[in-house]
């Protein structure tokens, strides 16, 4: 256990003696406040606060950091208030942990909307004082290290989380460390089966791998020795995740992997780092295309190193990293704690060139309403890897990886995006699609009637383009349904009698649209146009008297009773026609969401289908599973990994049949490493069935994984 002498140690070898006893007092105030509280796993709670100052003081953070760390859930789980703490330990530490109190609600079962919200919180708190996300990181590493206490459910939901949100910000931050910790500790819960499997395949090769990896130190300390350039070598195998997605995206097994084992050269100084290189690739072949130069273009969190990879002893690809000893600080500690010894202190986001990412990411939190497309944005501009391109004038734009001239086109500014017509990449004109790569020069051509296009979504990579493209196109649509609208509303009404551009004129048809809940006439006519509401249920409030008592209730968004198709209920529509979409085959338990077809009705999808990102969010609605559902089963896909061995499908089909399941199609193939992967679709009556046959399956002797698949094909759902 971490005892507070080795935090005070830690502190004291890098900061001042006063900041060691805030730190001490801040132990002192934090013991008794949380005296008699345990957590899930029996340990004193201090424990957690204890560990979690420890993990700042060994990123060298300052002590007001520190002694946040110690104190940052004092507030929300004890009688303590932020003015005790700021009376105690002053506005720098008590501002660090009231934002980190007010982050503290993140979590991925929340409504959407307030998920989104203390997103923003986070974001925001970022901006004033980066020393916020450094405490929230070391807590949420230390939970992650602890999950094994928590139930299962809540397990996969953290783990999803941090996968998602906290270990991309620890990389952004250039805390490597702690970024591939939280990836190995999240994967471990989000996919079990997989993580052992490369953890059992690890540690059968481990002995090997440890000698030949003392080899090559050996090697390389006497190629560097001879020509006097000091160095410390390390060597590693790499992380669980690391190994697992290189893995799928090179679409090979374990035992066809290579490169899975790193080495690290740390030398003296800027000079001895090319010397080793050249070193290094005399003595072993460079693979080409594998060489990267982050020294002279070093990454936006301040990485700076020179990474190679050379055909090795044992005839294999082998990642040699370079790096002096002050960028090896740099790689080892982070971002933020290089500007605390600068500033001092505080270091807010807008006054560091560095943190041009999080003022980015800040601008478009205000731009993005919606909370799914807020969601879905964050987590794909925080998993980027970046390239570098340059302007024609040599000026250098960080992108991401596979990013397109319309991405650069919004780096420059938001009206070039908006008219872009064309690019040049390298002097040729090429279509805007294209995959940029580091070291392209970039060229934007601009018209003024050009305006963005849905197509643009397909290719685009960075949050702020896709952003500003939807909001456009939002506009757009919002404009064209409220003409559509307008045109239904005047070809009934010339029906029924009723003069829609009289009712306009006179006020009758705002004060329709009011009964009705809208704010306005236009959010009313644009309702009718995307089909939300009928065109009758407004005129009938146009209607005389007489007619209007006969006519059905008015449309209320909170108030009308929902309607049955099938087994699904759709709230706030007349009867619809309603299907089951193909690419994720729903069945009765799942959440559910519907999405207004063109003249096809609703289909329904689960919520996190991943064709969910390419709608337009307009025609998402509300819609859920009425009590008893279907009489028929329904379809759901399957996928199985399994070792090829004598009587594996017998045995599948028969855990299938005993628990009442009927296969209506399968498929399956030989891998080369002696597994078969099986794809099934089955028929169940509910998602409960469902999740107890995968559970049956997993149980089987010699099967591997098990999970369900959705298709990325979005075909049925339009």
């Amino acid at each position: 256990m971490i005892r507070i002498q080795d935090i005070l140690d830690k502190v004291a070898a890098y900061q001042s003696p006063e900041d060691v006893e805030l730190v001490r007092k801040a132990y002192v105030f934090a013991a008794a406040a949380h005296a008699g509280q345990t957590r899930l796993s029996g340990e004193p709670y201090l424990s957690h606060p204890i560990a979690v100052a420890y993990t700042l003081a060994d990123m060298r953070m300052d002590g007001a950091s520190v002694a946040a760390g110690l104190l940052h859930d004092t507030v929300e789980d004890t009688k303590a208030t932020i003015e005790d703490i700021d009376e105690s330990f002053g506005e720098d530490v008590a501002d660090i942990v009231d934002g980190v109190t007010k982050i503290s609600m993140l979590a991925f079962d929340s409504k959407e909307a307030q998920q989104a919200e203390n997103i923003r919180k986070m974001i925001l708190a970022m901006n004033e004082d980066m020393r916020v996300l450094f405490v929230k990181l070391a807590d949420r590493l230390h939970n992650m290290r602890t999950l094994q206490y928590m139930k299962p459910e809540k397990q996969h939901r953290i783990a999803q989380e941090t996968m998602d949100i906290y270990a991309p910000l620890a990389n952004r931050l250039g805390l490597h460390r702690v970024k591939l910790e939280l990836e190995d500790l999240s994967f471990r819960y989000i996919a079990p089966e997989a993580y052992n499997l490369v953890a059992d395949w690890i540690e059968r090769h481990r002995a090997d791998d440890e000698e030949y990896i003392k080899s090559v130190i050996s090697i390389l300390e006497n190629i560097l020795a001879k020509n006097e350039i000091k160095a410390q070598i390390k060597g590693r195998i790499k992380h669980i995740y690391s190994i697992y997605r290189k893995m799928n995206s090179l679409n090979v097994s374990l035992d066809e992997m290579h490169d899975i084992i790193a080495f690290r050269a740390i030398v003296g100084d800027l000079k001895d780092c090319y010397a080793a290189l050249g070193l290094v690739h005399a003595t072993w072949t460079p693979v080409p295309g594998r060489f990267k130069d982050y020294i002279s273009m070093p990454k936006a969190n301040m990485y700076q190193s020179l990474h190679t990879t050379v055909i090795g002893p044992r005839g294999e690809r082998m990642e040699v990293q370079i790096r002096s000893e002050e960028m090896d600080r740099l790689a080892e500690h982070g971002l933020a704690s290089h500007w605390l010894y600068k500033e001092g202190g505080r270091v807010k986001a807008k006054d560091v060139e560095q943190f041009n990412w999080l003022r980015e990411m800040l601008d478009w939190t205000k731009v993005e309403s919606d909370s799914k497309e807020f969601l879905r944005s964050l987590r794909f501009d925080l998993f980027k890897d970046e390239i570098y391109v340059f302007t024609p004038r040599g000026a250098v734009k960080e992108l991401p990886e596979d990013a397109s001239p319309v991405d650069f086109a919004y780096q420059i500014h938001t009206e070039v995006g908006d008219r872009c017509a064309g690019s040049k990449i390298n002097g040729k004109l090429m279509p805007l699609s294209t995959p940029l790569k580091s070291g392209d020069t970039v060229e934007i051509i601009t018209a003024p009637h050009r305006h963005p296009s849905r197509d643009w979504l397909k290719f685009v990579k960075t949050a702020k383009a896709r952003t500003r493209i939807q909001h456009f196109i939002r506009t757009a649509e919002r404009a064209r349904s409220i003409s559509l609208g307008k045109e239904m509303l005047e070809k009934q009404g010339r029906r029924l009698g009723v003069n829609i551009q009289k009712a306009m004129k006179d006020g009758s048809l705002l004060q329709a649209a009011q009964e009705l809940r809208f704010s306005t006439v236009d959010d009313l006519v644009s309702t009718v146009g995307y089909a939300r509401i009928t065109p009758r249920k407004v005129l009938n409030l146009l209607l005389p008297k007489v007619e209007e008592e006969e006519a059905p209730p008015a449309y209320t968004p909170a108030e009308t009773k929902p309607t049955r198709a099938d087994s699904v209920v759709i709230s706030g529509m007349g009867d619809m026609l309603v299907r089951f979409a193909k690419c994720c085959n729903p069945v009765p338990g799942d959440s559910i969401i519907g999405y207004i077809s063109r003249g096809r009705g609703v289909a329904v999808h689960t919520a996190n289908c991943p064709t969910i990102s390419q709608m337009e969010p307009e025609r998402l609605i509300s819609v859920y599973w009425e009590g008893g559902g279907k009489e028929e089963p329904f379809p759901a896909r399957i996928h199985i990994l399994c070792l090829n061995k004598r009587g594996m499908l017998s045995k599948i089909a028969g855990v299938l049949d005993s628990g009442g399941v009927n296969i209506a199609s399968g498929s399956f193939r030989a891998l080369v490493d002696g597994r078969s992967e099986i794809e099934m679709i089955i028929e169940v009556a509910d998602i409960a069935q469902l999740l107890l046959s995968l559970d049956r399956l997993r149980k089987v002797e010699n099967v591997l994984e098990v999970s369900r698949m959705t298709s990325s094909s979005a075909g049925d759902a339009h």
